[in-house]
């Protein structure tokens, strides 16, 4: 079966009464409901899953002591970690991109991480094994990467589907299964933990049937297109992507390492932030158990991991309640009306707003509501820009660029924020103000290389989805059909041989 049509009659008689009510967010045409409907759910399950998952990694890290290290500098280092875990994984995953199939690939990933939850649940702390040194450290490290590698594989999935138009409609649709599902795994958790009806040790296993779910419905969206990617296939250039990995390709194009510049940017400036006010709900957290008396060692770590833990379940909460707002009733709409370029430039716009708020009034009800601010809008402002900027280019670049990307480039940031945190506090000793005027000054450069990024965009979407003025066209395409995401379907970047680019346009 292939893909819904992008030039389908739009009459309101054609529609079905979903696809009807689809189109109170985005403009869905008649046959593309069902597809869109599957996808949404297929997100939906997977940020549920990683919400159940993800306020435990702050609660774990909060028993976490290593070495006298405030926990400002024990979350950025932590992040760190994961930008050194991620560099060997994104070249692992690239090689996997060309040896398998997309939905053995997105398969074999999600039951990778469903393996390691299981693992978790069985050392996590005062468990089986009592409390395991470091493993609150090993599981934050393991969530980002989760948290990236397989959110960044189903929107390379999204984007392999569809042509450009109809991602530009589709998109925010299905960003809206991301932020609700977002949304609910953050209020299951909180209102789980609140109300004492289940132990936070086993909100790990609640993750898994819903990742199985959303493997059945991947595989059951693939199995409706046939298999078929963003296009029925294409004739290669060359065989210049042959013996090159992810990596590679993203530093060997100017466009592609902007985008990857600019997700470190914007990484380092969320991560400082989180980090910032992470120390500063730990602070709040100790003086609450000393004005509540508690002194012993195992009730103070009892009394920290839960209420780190409600915090952020309650911060989560409220991030994704607003995501939910923004991505039903702006997300597309900004799209439609303002182009790529004003969602892209949200973000740093709102970011820029905020620590320098943060800056002038650094107290803690400030941090939390400026920080959900920032959060919201890029959960779905930002997150929508993200998946519809791949809109234009090859399976081939969308399966490797997008997860390193998305991952490593944006572990990366972490390590910028670190490094930051370590000079800050080691030499210069920083408090939060300082933190929040460097974040200005990174906002700057970020701003500046958006706007870059915007412009080439327009330039590759100008040409109906053609090639970039600097990238040489590829020859006619074929009628052949691509089986996975080492098929070859693109031009060839002249300056680094690296095929960036974008598929044609559909037809009118």
């Amino acid at each position: 079966m292939s893909q819904p049509p992008s030039d389908a009659p739009t009459g309101r008689l054609h529609l079905t009464p979903i696809e009807r009510l689809l189109r109170l967010s985005t403009d869905v045409r008649p046959g593309e409901g069902r597809l869109a409907l599957q996808m949404f759910a297929n997100v939906f399950l997977i940020l549920c899953a990683y919400y159940l998952l993800k306020p435990l990694r702050e609660g774990w890290l909060a028993i976490s002591d290593v070495g006298g290290l405030s926990k400002l500098e024990l979350k950025a280092y932590t992040s760190f970690g994961q930008t050194l875990l991620l560099a060997g994984v994104a070249t692992w995953y690239g090689t996997l991109v060309d040896r398998w199939p997309r939905r053995v690939l997105i398969t074999r990933a999600t039951l990778f991480c469903m393996a390691n939850i299981a693992v978790f649940w069985l050392i996590q702390p005062d468990f089986l094994i009592g409390h395991t040194p470091g493993i609150g450290i090993a599981y934050y490290v393991w969530v980002g990467m989760f948290g990236a590698f397989v959110v960044a594989q189903f929107w390379a999935f999204a984007a392999d589907l569809y042509q450009q138009e109809q991602g530009h409609r589709l998109l925010p649709l299905i960003a809206i299964g991301a932020t609700s599902g977002a949304m609910t795994g953050a209020w299951l958790e909180g209102r789980l933990v609140a109300w004492q009806l289940v132990d936070p040790r086993f909100l790990l296993i609640a993750a898994l049937p819903l990742l199985a779910l959303s493997i059945w419905l991947m595989r059951r969206v693939d199995d409706e297109v046939g298999g078929v990617g963003k296009t029925d296939g294409s004739a290669p250039s060359g065989d210049k992507l042959e013996g090159r990995g992810a990596l590679p390709m993203v530093i060997g194009s100017r466009f592609l390492l902007a985008v990857a510049l600019a997700t470190l940017l914007l990484n380092s400036v969320k991560t400082l932030g989180e980090s910032v006010l992470f120390d500063a709900v730990a602070q709040a957290v100790t003086v609450q158990a000393a004005q509540a008396g508690i002194t012993g060692e195992a009730e103070l770590r009892a009394f920290r991991h839960a209420g780190t833990t409600l915090f952020y379940g309650d911060f989560f909460f409220w991030i994704n309640a607003s995501a939910l707002f923004l991505q039903v009733f702006v997300a597309s709409r900004l799209l439609r009306f303002g182009g790529f370029g004003a969602l892209f430039l949200m973000l740093p716009v709102v970011a820029l707003t905020s620590y320098a708020t943060m800056l002038a009034v650094p107290a803690l009800w400030v941090i939390k509501t400026m920080k959900i601010a920032e959060n919201a809008t890029d959960y779905s402002i930002q997150n929508t820009a993200r998946h519809v900027l791949w809109l234009p280019m090859s399976q081939e670049v969308t399966f490797k660029a997008k997860p390193t990307i998305d991952s490593l480039f944006m572990r990366a940031g972490d390590g910028l924020a670190a490094l930051t945190v370590l000079v800050g506090h080691q030499v210069f000793s920083f408090g939060f103000r300082s933190y929040f005027a460097v974040n200005v000054g990174l906002i700057g450069i970020w701003i500046w290389l958006a706007v870059w990024i915007v412009r080439r965009h327009a330039r590759l979407s100008e040409t109906g989805g053609g090639t970039d003025p600097q990238v040489s066209p590829g020859p006619p395409r074929s009628s052949g059909r691509s089986s996975g995401p080492g098929s070859r379907q693109s031009g060839v970047d002249e300056a680094s041989d690296i095929e960036i680019t974008p598929r044609p346009a559909p037809a009118a």
